[in-house]
């Protein structure tokens, strides 16, 4: 039962990329679908910010906001490939998880893929990294900065960060649940922080 609600996740998130038109996006799916993950996944304890992750999730009338709610109590949250690269302020904003990547728990050598949720009224500070880079909104919405263009995002939106763009996220109100993907160069030692007035 629990692995059938985990494959209907995956299938979701497979569903948000067959629509995005870039290769990386076809072959994210595919992997979603196809590649069998290391070891199942079972229920795990609640994430410190579970509560305010399901308020979120239930506003949103985005197809993988349900799947996601439904499988919230399977999704390794905590399972950041960057968190030792991040301020103590970054990994107090936010909750990440990493489902696929070179080291699983589902294997791909050049795909990242996880979801980030971020706290209401907080700002995670300008960053940058080797990886091309995908956020698809799922909940929520942000003041976004992706190099020199700033603005709100909500869900259903794409943003794509090329390798090494500057980006920073600013929530209001409600938080922000996205989907992210990283592509190319998927190296975890290139992330930095970078000096921002904003912050």
């Amino acid at each position: 039962m629990e692995q059938t609600v985990f494959d209907t996740l995956l299938s979701a998130l497979a569903g948000v990329y067959q629509s995005e038109g870039r290769t990386e996006a076809e072959r994210t799916a595919r992997a979603l679908t196809t590649t069998p993950a290391q070891h199942a996944f079972l229920p795990q304890p609640p994430c410190e910010l579970d509560a305010m992750m399901r308020a979120l999730l239930a506003t949103s009338d985005h197809p993988a906001a349900q799947a996601i709610l439904d499988a919230q109590h399977l999704i390794p949250w905590g399972t950041n490939p960057v968190a030792d690269r991040m301020s103590d302020t970054a990994a107090s904003i936010c909750a990440v998880t990493t489902l696929m990547g070179p080291e699983g728990p589902i294997l791909t050598p050049d795909l990242r893929l996880g979801l980030f949720y971020q706290r209401p009224d907080t700002y995670y500070a300008l960053h940058n990294h080797d990886a091309d880079e995908t956020y698809v909104i799922l909940a929520g919405s942000a003041l976004w900065t992706a190099g020199d263009d700033i603005r709100v995002r909500k869900a259903g939106d794409y943003i794509h960060h090329p390798s090494l763009m500057p980006h920073a996220f600013r929530t209001g109100s409600e938080g922000i649940l996205a989907l992210w993907r990283w592509s190319g160069d998927v190296n975890t030692h290139s992330y930095a922080f970078l000096p921002d007035a904003a912050a």
